[in-house]
């Protein structure tokens, strides 16, 4: 197997590959395996299709509150051509590449199964796309999380057939031009083909990856940057002790402890004496905090690595077993649910974030006001805190369920939907948000910490603040902080660090 590839068949995807997929920009491929169960299937049901009297719902016959129109045998390709070309009606902000190439290798993970009654060379095309970064223009807005991902699937679709735009070498045009500059030919949709690309839960799915992969880098930003403002704030450490997560032992919580004594372990400030008995919640409480959005993380884990690796268009065909199905596992409600929770349990990280921002420039522990010299002259990090309130009071704005929403459609054929792709992307702008705030309290937390000199933090935490001081220097007087949080916000994305520096 080469590294270059992700192949894709039966097989479980994991977190890890997923994310290596998008690290290390890898191509996918199917395996033999996966070529073998699509042909079967593809076979199977052309088979059935000679039956002129069987009726199999979105084969031949029409969609949602018009599924007991039989469609005529001449008619039956034409069907899917037509549902691609009536459904693709997202709007909004386009989808970023990342995500769309996630929905792309996702969807051919739920066709490499053979439940889904695909020809091969719609499975190839999609490779294809993939391989060459030809990526669909698809739209945020438009699909109500139940009956698969319908208008975001569509747009995705469409270059298969030849229409729809294309994002291809930094510019959005036209499929069939690009299709014509690379030779490819647009597919001859088959029966159910149609239904089979655009019924599924890719677009909630992929943005749930894309969510979780962004989380996992801020869950381990925030440990760390939450130890440097301990530090910073001078702190007592007794609330991180072992035996006190013993007696309630989420495993969250005991994880969030282990790792901030591991951040502060070497410290000569947190060995020093302090004047105060105890600290504010936002630095007492991390363990509890931080470790409940640890466990949350979990959850949502699980259930999305479970989808990722279902089918979950419809109908879906079995030839082993000579029936075709047709049920609900389009229904995104296990995802809407989590990435609400997802949402909330993220958005916390922020909230106490920038309760230790507030704390930080409070002028408290014998640091100055705004952590700022001569301040009144110099507003110092005033502005930045205000910043964090918005973005944090932005979120719990955006953190009401879509889950609990539901809009009857198509007739009312369609009488209960997850509302999972609102849930979706506004989970990405949580994440987006949690980032910058956990950037500004690291921005805080090292002008703090630099103002406890000479005393030293620990061998983690100067390294953390050596490698920051690199892009964003000492604030000495007012200058324009802007482009330090933008510095700082690049800084969270992309540190990495050591397994020694934690656990």
């Amino acid at each position: 197997m080469s590294y270059n590839y992700l192949p894709l068949d039966t097989s479980l995807l994991d977190f890890e590959l997923v994310n290596n997929l998008l690290d290390f920009n890898q191509h996918i491929s199917i395996t033999f395996d996966a070529h073998d169960r699509i042909n079967k299937c593809r076979s199977y049901l052309d088979k059935k299709m000679e039956d002129e009297d069987a009726l199999y719902y979105g084969i031949n016959t029409g969609f949602g509150f018009l599924q007991n129109v039989r469609i005529n045998k001449d008619q039956i390709e034409k069907l899917q051509v037509n549902l691609l070309k009536s459904h693709a009606c997202g709007m909004g902000e386009e989808v970023p590449a990342a995500i769309v190439k996630l929905m792309l290798m996702l969807k051919v993970k739920s066709l490499s199964y053979g439940y889904s009654g695909v020809q091969i060379d719609t499975v190839k095309r999609l490779i294809e796309m993939f391989n060459n970064d030809v990526l669909p223009v698809i739209y945020t807005q438009g699909s109500l999380g139940a009956s698969g991902d319908l208008a975001p699937l569509s747009h995705l679709s469409l270059p298969l057939i030849g229409l729809g735009e294309v994002n291809y070498n930094g510019e959005k045009r036209k499929t069939e031009d690009v299709w014509n500059e690379l030779g490819w030919k647009a597919i001859a949709l088959q029966t159910k083909e149609g239904l089979a690309m655009i019924n599924g839960t890719q677009f909630m799915s992929a943005y749930g990856m894309y969510c979780l992969k962004k989380a996992a880098q801020l869950i381990k930003m925030a440990d760390i940057i939450c130890a440097l403002s301990i530090d910073a704030y001078d702190c007592v450490t007794s609330p991180f002790a072992e035996c006190i997560q013993t007696i309630r032992p989420h495993k969250g919580q005991v994880d969030t402890a282990k790792n901030i004594r591991a951040y502060l372990s070497g410290s000569d400030i947190a060995s020093q004496k302090k004047s105060q008995v105890q600290d504010p919640y936002s630095f007492r409480c991390v363990p509890q905090v931080h470790g409940a959005t640890k466990d949350v993380f979990d959850n949502v884990l699980d259930v999305f690595l479970t989808e990722i690796n279902s089918v979950t268009d419809n109908p879906n065909i079995f030839p082993d077993d000579d029936i075709i199905v047709s049920g609900g596992n389009f229904h995104g409600q296990p995802l809407a649910l989590r990435l609400d929770f997802l949402s909330i349990a993220m958005s916390e990280l922020a909230n106490i974030s920038e309760r230790r921002i507030y704390q930080l420039i409070s002028g408290q522990r014998g640091l100055p006001l705004f952590l700022v010299k001569n301040p009144g002259l110099n507003s110092g990090f005033m502005i930045p805190q205000y910043t964090a309130a918005g973005i944090v009071s932005e979120n719990k704005q955006l953190c009401t369920p879509a889950s609990v929403d539901s809009i009857s459609s198509s007739n009312n054929q369609e009488d209960h939907v997850s509302m999972g792709a609102n849930a979706a992307t506004k989970c990405l702008r949580v994440i987006n948000n949690v980032e910058k705030v956990l950037a500004i309290e690291l921005l805080t937390a090292a002008q703090a910490l630099d103002f406890r000199r000479p005393l030293k933090t620990s061998e983690p935490l100067e390294k953390l603040h050596a490698a920051f001081r690199k892009i964003v220097s000492f604030n000495e007087e007012d200058r324009v902080l802007h482009d330090d949080m933008m510095k700082a916000v690049e800084f969270v994305t992309l540190y990495k660090i050591q397994q020694e520096d934690s656990l």
